[in-house]
């Protein structure tokens, strides 16, 4: 019979996993941002996510047991996905408004992951655990609230900007179209 303990060692070998795919991938997403603020955040949550990593193993440790990892098929598609949004945005005044969509795709995912393994830690009675997970978690929030930020602050941004390069009427109509379709990013 599975414990609960087996399934919090399988979920935090699934989000150690995760954590080293965005070792990988934050580096491309910050490359790929043309907006400053946007890619000093990635780099400096690429940062945080070397450190997750390291926390990760020693949550493992807290358990006595060595720290392993587990494909994550999740991490993974959300990784493709973010990569097909900045592809396919690659040259357009939307860049970082994919690139921010993708990466608060991941946030979301690794914020469900830690809050239920700091959760099952609390109940499983290891403090050490909890703590260092509390830690990891408020860090994935903290990235979630600057993406929002930024994603609000760039479409704001962008608007202005459009509504004062152009007074023709197919600006005014892209103008239009971007706001329905979501935060448009000009830099």
């Amino acid at each position: 019979m599975k414990t609960l303990q087996d399934l919090f060692l399988d979920q935090l070998a699934d989000i150690h996993y995760a954590e080293q795919q965005l070792v990988k991938a934050l580096p491309k997403m910050a490359k790929a941002a043309t907006h400053e603020q946007l890619r000093d955040a990635l780099e400096n949550h690429l940062q945080e996510t070397e450190g997750h990593r390291t926390k990760v193993q020693r949550v493992f440790e807290a358990f006595d047991e060595s720290d392993r990892t587990k494909k994550c098929e999740a991490i993974l598609g959300l990784i493709r996905e973010a990569e097909e949004l900045v592809a396919e945005h690659k040259d357009s005044p939307t860049i970082n408004a994919a690139i921010i969509a993708g990466a608060q795709k991941v946030e979301h995912y690794e914020i469900a992951t830690y809050g239920c393994l700091r959760e099952w830690a609390e109940f499983l009675g290891n403090n050490d655990a909890v703590t260092l997970l509390e830690e990891i978690l408020e860090d994935e929030k903290a990235a979630d609230l600057r993406l929002t930020e930024l994603a609000r602050a760039l479409c704001n941004g962008a608007t202005d900007e459009e509504e004062t390069e152009s007074s023709e009427t197919s600006a005014s109509a892209a103008s239009q179209a971007l706001r329905r379709s979501g935060p448009a990013v000009r830099t």
